[in-house]
């Protein structure tokens, strides 16, 4: 019974070659060979002109905005989302489920209707946002709309990897800790944090990747003003169509350059969040 039930349920030697080549040339044409065209027409006339094309003044704008808008939303949507997570973990009441759902709303909407919400909600027709433009702070088609326009986008990411873990830890060694005395943000720092460190910085990176590769939703509430609102996505289109091929490719190859540092350190988390877990579960 045994021996028949091992060869029912294991594939034969070929079928598995042939999902690993299947699965293989999937990637190669999906992920591998774009990123070597990418880097392969970045390169065409030489290091000198991928270079040149980098030091422009208007690609050094969108790579210091997109870095600016990274460092200032990805902070901001780690805190909110640790504090999303903390509510729906620690505490019961009332609406729980729709706040979840709220917190999953980004990734059901379009980012091109997100920017477009941002522009009826804070463009300078609105009585908001004209009092905003008088007052000196626009917010449409500047840099505070494309900081919530990425955090919009960016929310669920922090949020999400921390709640299942925030779960499956439960609330015990908290509440051993306030029974001994301690206070809310010693619980926090002592108790809470180290358990969710890992599960923290594996969101904030997947919210990194995602700030820096926005485009749907800025192009929408940047308004594209060369050297002051265009992102690194931004002038890969503009100059692409521009039909400056190595300068767009350049700005692209940069930005997969970011993409892949991302993936690296991502995939390091991963495998030191596998092993604390699995340390966690031997004792």
């Amino acid at each position: 019974m045994s021996k028949r039930f091992r060869n029912a349920t294991e594939e034969p030697r070929a079928v598995r070659l042939a999902l690993i080549a299947l699965a293989v040339l999937g990637l190669g044409v999906l992920i591998f060979a774009p990123l070597a065209v990418v880097f392969a027409e970045a390169l065409a006339k030489g290091w000198a002109a991928a270079l040149d094309a980098l030091t422009q003044p208007d690609a050094l704008a969108a790579i210091r905005l997109t870095l600016l808008i990274a460092a200032i939303s990805v902070p901001a949507t780690a805190v909110f989302g640790l504090a999303a997570a903390w509510l729906i973990t620690k505490f019961d009441f009332r609406g729980k489920a729709f706040l979840i759902t709220l917190i999953d709303l980004p990734f059901s909407v379009s980012p091109v209707v997100a920017g477009l919400c941002f522009v009826l909600a804070f463009g300078a027709n609105t009585a908001v946002g004209g009092w905003l433009v008088a007052q000196g702070w626009p917010i449409v088609f500047a840099l505070p709309g494309i900081v919530l326009a990425t955090m919009f986008v960016t929310f669920p990411f922090v949020a999400r990897e921390l709640i299942p873990v925030m779960i499956e830890q439960g609330r015990a060694e908290e509440e051993a800790a306030l029974t001994l005395g301690a206070s809310g943000w010693r619980v926090f720092l002592t108790v809470t944090l180290p358990n969710i460190r890992w599960a923290l910085l594996y969101g904030v990176l997947l919210c990194n990747a995602r700030a820096m590769g926005e485009f749907g939703a800025v192009a929408v509430v940047s308004g594209k003003i060369r050297g002051q609102t265009v992102t690194m996505p931004l002038g890969i289109e503009m100059l692409y169509n521009e039909y400056l091929s190595v300068a767009a490719f350049s700005l692209a190859a940069l930005l997969a350059t970011l993409g892949l540092v991302t993936l690296l350190v991502k995939t390091a988390l991963e495998l030191r969040y596998a092993d604390q877990l699995a340390a966690t579960h031997r004792h």
